[in-house]
């Protein structure tokens, strides 16, 4: 923003009407842009390869000689991150499609609305300074180190990363709890490839995704005339996973006369095809996935307390991504890399606001929503860069992107008072009164830091009728705690209680120091 603030924004206006160029340029001029023209595609094109790049061009579509459209895709092999608007006065589908199939950052009617122009000329130019704040850009993890997907480098994943490791050496039957979109399958995937079976079969099954009439002969086979349709015999998921690692997912959804057949090959390793009486010896290690609460289901007597007991050896538990949040950037980051990799897009980037909103977001579909609002977003995205107007709207609004629900740091380092022009969520509200707080503790800044976080819930509070101190005192604690190194006789100090209270209220809360 810097270079704007020394000098005004040049604008290229290319058209072949002398006419429009003059009322588009007295309507552009009138905002102190500094605007310079072009009177055919051509010269357009010409004057961009000579230089400096303009900060956004206005180009007409139909023009004679070379087209609009022409013109664009010349500018855009000069310069990919080239803003462009395209004009037309025929506002045909095709041609709302073929402006933005070849990256056109917006397109605008003639005969023109000079509010209009001026709203699209400064979004255009607000997107451009939004891109070259992020010019910088390093990728904050290597894609290589998380062959198996999962991402994390919070102290939640931590965990689960150890337990993986601790079960990858036995034959240990592992339950991977969690809510849907959590990355279960990954997990199992996970212990899959670093076991002494990697080098056999893994095959995973959705449980939830089969009928209850056909779950059998799918797990174990099934023989010739055993049902209507079955027209031969058919090896099932087991044997044909023999030596191997099978998944079962959504288990919690297994019929209880399967979950009696699972049970038996659990404990004595053998199976009988659908219509047969042969038994078959299998050596298959079971991994299994739910996003139920399966204690409820066996006291419920719809899930078999035995089979719980036997699966539940180990417990994984993936954690939703709204309990790690600070790992969102890692995440976006690995998906964009992914993305550019497959040449499903070219965008690579994404701005502070917008990832400020994706860090907000509640995510009720976890890892594979944020994996879609990345597609989705790199895909409309102009340039290399995800911008705030490029997320869904859901997201923006959902997230309060109108608002401003973390401090920001300043030059000097020190958190600006909040604005807020949108309601926030309670745990937004919760996590961002204590940061300021925390830090202005651990700065020694207190009185200044509560009078900021006041100020703000003063605003926030009545929105949310549900209790949110304690989601405040948790996260004031860990982050005092943290800047003290865990020393807790520290953290009491700047907390303003005595050592025992402090260690008292670490267990209540479940709190590792």
């Amino acid at each position: 923003m810097s270079d704007l603030a020394t000098k005004p924004p040049t604008i290229l206006v290319i058209d072949d009407d002398a006419e429009v160029r003059y009322s588009l340029g007295r309507v552009l001029s009138s905002k102190k842009y500094q605007v310079v023209e072009a009177a055919s595609g051509e010269l357009g094109v010409a004057a961009v390869k000579k230089g400096p790049a303009p900060d956004l061009i206005f180009l007409d579509i139909r023009m004679s000689g070379m087209s609009g459209i022409e013109a664009l895709q010349h500018i855009r092999s000069v310069n990919p991150k080239q803003l462009v608007v395209l004009m037309t006065a025929f506002g045909t589908a095709q041609t709302a499609i073929e402006a933005m199939k070849y990256g056109a950052f917006d397109y605008i009617m003639k005969p023109f609305d000079p509010a209009k122009v001026l709203t699209i000329a400064e979004n255009a130019l607000k997107a451009h300074a939004d891109m070259r704040a992020v010019v910088d850009y390093k990728p904050t993890i290597n894609s290589d180190d998380y062959k198996e997907g999962i991402v994390g480098s919070s102290p939640v994943m931590q965990d689960v990363f150890k337990t993986i490791g601790q079960v990858t050496a036995s034959d240990v039957t592992v339950m991977i709890t969690g809510e849907s979109g959590t990355g279960k399958e990954l997990v199992a995937r996970s212990i899959w490839k670093h076991s002494h079976r990697a080098a056999k079969p893994f095959i995973a099954v959705n449980c939830a995704a089969i009928p209850d009439n056909l779950i059998e002969s799918e797990l174990f086979g099934h023989e010739k005339g055993s049902f209507t349709g079955a027209t031969g015999q058919r090896l099932g998921k087991f044997e044909l996973c023999d030596g191997g690692t099978i998944f079962l997912d959504e288990i919690g959804d297994m019929a209880l006369a399967t979950q009696t057949k699972i049970l038996r090959v659990l404990q004595q390793g053998e199976i009988q095809r659908v219509g047969g009486t042969e038994t078959i010896k299998v050596d298959v290690r079971i991994l299994a996935a739910t996003n139920k609460d399966l204690e409820e289901m066996v006291k419920a007597k719809t899930f078999r307390e035995d089979l719980y007991y036997r699966l539940n050896v180990v417990r994984i538990r993936m954690p939703a991504l709204r309990e790690r949040v600070d790992d969102v950037p890692q995440i976006v980051d690995f998906c964009l890399q992914n993305l550019v990799k497959q040449k499903k897009a070219r965008t690579s980037k994404v701005s502070p606001e917008a990832m400020a909103v994706l860090t907000r977001y509640r995510w009720p579909g976890n890892v594979r929503e944020l994996e879609n609002v990345v597609y989705r977003s790199a895909v409309i995205a102009q340039g290399d860069t995800i911008l705030l107007k490029d997320l869904p709207a859901e997201v923006r609004d959902s997230a309060g992107a109108g608002a401003t629900v973390v401090p920001t740091a300043t030059a000097g380092g020190s958190a600006t008072p909040f604005e807020t022009t949108r309601t926030a969520s309670a745990e937004s509200v919760a996590l961002a009164s204590a940061q300021v707080v925390a830090e202005g503790i651990a700065s020694g800044e207190p009185a200044l830091s509560v009078e900021r976080a006041l100020d703000f819930l003063h605003v926030e509070l009545s929105q949310h009728p549900e209790p949110i101190l304690e989601r405040i005192e948790r996260e004031m604690i860990v982050r005092v705690l943290t800047a003290m190194e865990g020393n807790l006789l520290k953290a009491s100090e700047k907390l303003g209680m005595t050592r025992a209270t402090l260690r008292k209220r670490v267990d209540d809360l479940g709190l590792k120091f």
